[in-house]
């Protein structure tokens, strides 16, 4: 078999797109609650604080913070080694720079946690999943100030402190990398970055300077929760997308390699401890004052990760521009089309293939154990009169993507340490705020107009992944 016998099949989800219960047992609001539903081709909008006019559709999400007994229970129905999920930052520190806790937060992780344990599931735990405090937001205009390094410390140790015999596999922050997608102002709220507008000429210089210091607060974690238990294991969080090169003109494949740089600088940092040359000389040809000091760099290099998570979702192209002496790349304007690719409902490439490349790129430049902790497919499901739902296009989709996975460990020999697909129960969607927008193998009774019961259902894919962990992917 070419997966390890202990080989984590399980899924993912995040708190805020599944818990509900926004403002119960003490939680304060998080960015995610201030993010309006929006649909397909139509952005969220961030609100300054909850209007009572306004639509959140996380507010109740799947309502999983009263649902997860039966939800781990079906998850266990499936044969799950594994479940991700993330800690809502917010849930234990209602405004993120409070002295103390709250406890009703830590506990509903421990009952989810033992709840986990009841089915030999391993929890595996995201620390910040687009969850910052929106206080912290609000008052310290978030990442770009340095004091909210302290703040997600604070956070982190004490999770560390609390669940270190109960969880063994952590990730600092989700996608980090995605700040510098377009558009930037959008996505660096979600990182819990700066409150800005996307018309914003300075936008992209906060970008960098926020990822700064969530890199040194990621480190920080890194090495205290290492002091705490030296068991444990701390990985990055990537959203990794290959970017290709339209042509085999030697030009295009520059462009290609400046825009990896740009998405991939991230893991760098993480994995090697360094920043790179390559990233400085670019702050220093826009002319920007970066402030990274001596102990942050002292930090970054003995913060290094255990492994690399990352989702794994499409891949992308880009080709050279005139008039572009630099080969400088915006991700909002400079993608172009892959013609040898089919699209899904909402525009994403499908390129089972390039999972393989993305395994075989991550195993050759870092060397380190890796986790792939998001693996989907976005699509309107339809539910038949006897409540069936027969999605065997997804199940097409997950099979494409296992097999060029199972390529990978195979034939090229990567270090793989599971497979978390995302999201294995239907889940309010980031990028739109939708429900009809579905991941799961479990249908939950609701939709974009807040119709349904919140009941779950078994779909087609249901049975086919529990065949799939049955027989250690060999069976697909």
């Amino acid at each position: 078999m070419p997966f390890r016998k202990d080989f984590l099949w399980g899924g993912a989800v995040a708190a805020h797109q599944v818990e509900g219960a926004w403002d119960q047992d003490g939680k304060g609001p998080s960015i995610a609650d201030v993010m309006t539903a929006g649909g397909n081709g139509i952005p969220r909008v961030i609100t300054d604080g909850v209007l009572p006019s306004e639509y959140y559709p996380n507010h109740e999400a799947v309502d999983f913070y009263h649902h997860y007994k039966e939800d781990i229970a079906m998850f266990a129905e499936m044969g799950f080694k594994s479940f991700r999920t993330s800690i809502a930052w917010s849930r234990i520190y209602p405004n993120g720079d409070d002295a103390q806790p709250n406890e009703k937060g830590l506990q509903f992780y421990d009952d989810l946690f033992d709840e986990c344990h009841k089915y030999n599931i391993e929890p595996i735990i995201t620390l910040q999943h687009f969850e910052m405090p929106w206080h912290l937001a609000k008052k310290y205009n978030g990442f770009m100030d340095r004091r909210c390094i302290d703040f997600f410390v604070r956070f982190a140790k004490t999770c560390f402190e609390r669940y270190h015999k109960k969880v063994k596999y952590w990730m600092t922050f989700n996608e980090i990398n995605n700040q510098g997608a377009a558009p930037i102002a959008h996505h660096m709220l979600q990182e819990g970055a700066v409150l800005t507008t996307d018309d914003n000429p300075d936008n992209e210089r906060m970008m960098y300077q926020s990822s700064v210091y969530e890199l040194v607060a990621s480190a920080k974690a890194v090495q205290i929760g290492h002091e705490i238990d030296p068991n444990i294991m701390i990985g990055c969080m990537i959203a990794y997308e290959p970017i290709y090169a339209k042509t085999c003109n030697p030009q295009d494949y520059i462009e290609m390699t400046e825009a990896n740089h740009k998405r991939y600088w991230y893991m760098d940092v993480q994995a090697k401890g360094i920043l790179p040359n390559y990233i400085q000389k670019y702050w220093q040809r826009m002319g920007w004052d970066i402030d990274v000091t001596e102990d942050d760099l002292r930090e970054l290099a003995k913060g290094k990760i255990d492994y690399i998570g990352f989702s794994y979702y499409m891949s992308q192209t880009t080709a050279a521009k005139k008039d572009n002496p630099h080969y400088n790349f915006y991700e909002n304007k400079d993608l172009v089309r892959n013609p040898y690719l089919k699209v899904s409902d909402w525009g994403w490439p499908i390129d089972p293939l390039g999972l393989r490349y993305a395994l075989c790129w991550m195993e050759d430049r870092y060397n380190l154990p890796m986790m792939i902790v998001e693996n989907g497919l976005g699509a309107y499901d339809q539910k038949e009169k006897d409540g069936s739902v027969d999605d065997q296009y997804r199940i097409d989709y997950l099979k494409a993507h296992i097999e060029a996975m199972k390529e990978a460990v195979e034939e090229d020999g990567v270090n793989l340490l599971g497979y978390q697909m995302w999201a294995p129960i239907d889940i309010v969607s980031a990028s739109t705020g939708e429900m009809d927008k579905r991941y799961g193998f479990i249908y939950v009774n609701k939709n974009n107009k807040r119709e349904g019961d919140l009941s779950r259902s078994r779909k087609k894919s249901f049975y086919w992944y529990k065949k799939v962990i049955a027989s250690n992917g060999e069976d697909l």
